[in-house]
């Protein structure tokens, strides 16, 4: 049985998914036909979710992992009341960088509709006693990085224009709130000060998805492998395959950059 992975666009998740799990087999559902969601109208997306969880349970998949901030904002707790299987989502990693210090501020960058949801203030208000989060919608960075545009003069212009406002002498950290941020892990640190780290909730949510796996038995040892689909259609065009392992070469890339 294999392991889904859902997300908007090529999201940064399924490389750390491969290097934790690497006897798994892997279905990945990019939402190409939507992507961005982060803009897009709260019902909008559930319903967009629930047409990719109809399709991955169909398939017969072990567990799902959310991906996407956004997504799991919007749609995770309804998907885990409809289906009988592990769903495991993401939230910014706001909790993981106020950990790491704890007297410096914390600038969580993320989606629109992650930065405005519910789940977001939930969270904030409850990891944040000092009141040291500020939070920053970055949308266009989905939009670079789907058309892989991640180290560019556009990308730097924008990210400098964005991060103006704020002085990172009084940071420890940089929270990348979508998986896709993880693209740009290097123009970042071109523009960041060498005191401000860079946290993610990629390695929790994996983390999380093992335990899972583990209460139900589910661990396996198989062939690895990796489906691709985008918006429930099998990629099969090796040129188009080249391309989604180019992203996962850029994550391998990235990786290393803290």
């Amino acid at each position: 049985m294999k392991i889904a992975v859902f997300d908007s666009g090529i999201g940064g998740l399924l490389y750390e998914a491969r290097l934790a799990l690497p006897e798994e087999q892997f279905v990945f559902f990019a939402d190409e036909d939507n992507v961005p969601y982060g803009t897009k109208p709260r019902e909008e997306v559930q319903r967009l979710v629930a047409e990719a969880f109809d399709f991955l349970v169909s398939q017969g998949v072990k567990a799902i992992v959310v991906a996407c901030n956004t997504a799991t904002s919007a749609a995770v707790t309804e998907m885990r009341r409809r289906y009988d299987l592990p769903i495991i989502g993401m939230e910014p990693a706001a909790k993981k960088a106020l950990d790491l210090d704890g007297e410096h501020r914390v600038l969580v960058v993320a989606t629109p509709i992650t930065v405005k949801g519910k789940k977001m203030k939930v969270l904030i208000d409850h990891v944040d006693r000092e009141h040291l989060v500020d939070l920053l919608p970055l949308p266009r960075l989905v939009e670079f990085a789907e058309r892989q545009e991640f180290n560019s003069p556009a990308v730097t212009d924008y990210l400098r224009q964005e991060l103006a406002g704020y002085d990172f002498s009084q940071y420890s950290a940089l929270v990348l709130g979508c998986t896709h941020f993880n693209y740009f892990k290097d123009t970042f640190r071109e523009i960041l000060p060498d005191n401000v780290s860079f946290v993610d909730g990629n390695e929790g949510t994996v983390r999380e998805l093992i335990r899972r796996l583990k209460e139900r038995s589910l661990l396996e040892k198989q062939e690895p492998s990796v489906e691709y689909y985008y918006s429930g259609r099998r990629v099969t065009d090796e040129l188009e395959l080249e391309r989604l392992r180019s992203f996962q070469q850029r994550l391998g890339q990235m990786y290393a950059i803290t």
